[in-house]
């Protein structure tokens, strides 16, 4: 059974893989995870979100994290699991947490995915996700290696912090089904409110 991790993660949990030996951390939506620690590797399941990894090759640092919607423009935080799951927040509180660890903003090598349109009714979703993350990435001047992004399938994502490697594999179409009707579900969640007080390992079929 996996735990809840406390330290560099939001919103993450983590479990020991059997085959490898190594520990891999799953990254839940509106949350973030930065390694590398203990051998660790990073995953997350995307359909309409998008998942960004950013990797510093000097520092042999990275992190992932995993948001639903593109932006919330008015900034109202009702805790971090929320706030996060937009996309403006999720893309400054990861390239903050690297930066407080000693990465370098200008080496930072950046890979996006998800942004699937798979929930009924809610077809530009997905298209959003993608057109805010180009647009963020191109204004922030962060340098992208690949993108996987697009398209009607879901994916299962694993990261390497150390290595900075990242393997993607397309979901089947039965558990994109059931991946969709989570989404709606997290959609669902109470709105933001300013505060009043104070993966497992498979084996991949593409790599990027």
């Amino acid at each position: 059974m996996g735990v809840a991790l406390k330290l560099s993660s939001t919103e993450a949990h983590q479990h020991r893989d059997p085959a490898s030996g190594r520990w891999v951390v799953k990254v839940l939506p509106g949350g973030q995870h930065i390694g590398p620690q203990d051998n660790e590797l990073i995953a997350t399941v995307l359909g309409s979100c998008v998942a960004a990894c950013l990797y510093d090759p000097v520092l042999r640092l990275g992190g992932l994290n995993h948001f639903m919607l593109p932006e919330d423009e008015a900034g109202l935080w009702g805790g971090a699991s929320l706030a996060l799951r937009y996309g403006n927040h999720a893309m400054e509180a990861l390239i903050n947490a690297l930066l407080a660890r000693g990465a370098d903003r200008y080496r930072l090598e950046c890979k996006l995915f998800g942004a699937g349109n798979v929930v009924q009714g809610m077809r530009g979703v997905g298209d959003r996700n993608a057109e805010f993350v180009r647009r963020y990435v191109a204004d922030e001047g962060l340098r992208v290696i690949s993108e996987d992004l697009g398209g009607h399938r879901g994916r299962r994502v694993v990261f390497d912090p150390e290595t900075g490697q990242v393997w993607r594999r397309l979901l089947k179409s039965d558990a994109v089904g059931e991946l969709a009707r989570n989404e709606v579900k997290l959609r669902a969640a109470p709105p933001l409110r300013r505060e009043t007080g104070s993966i497992e390992l498979f084996d991949t079929e593409d790599g990027a």
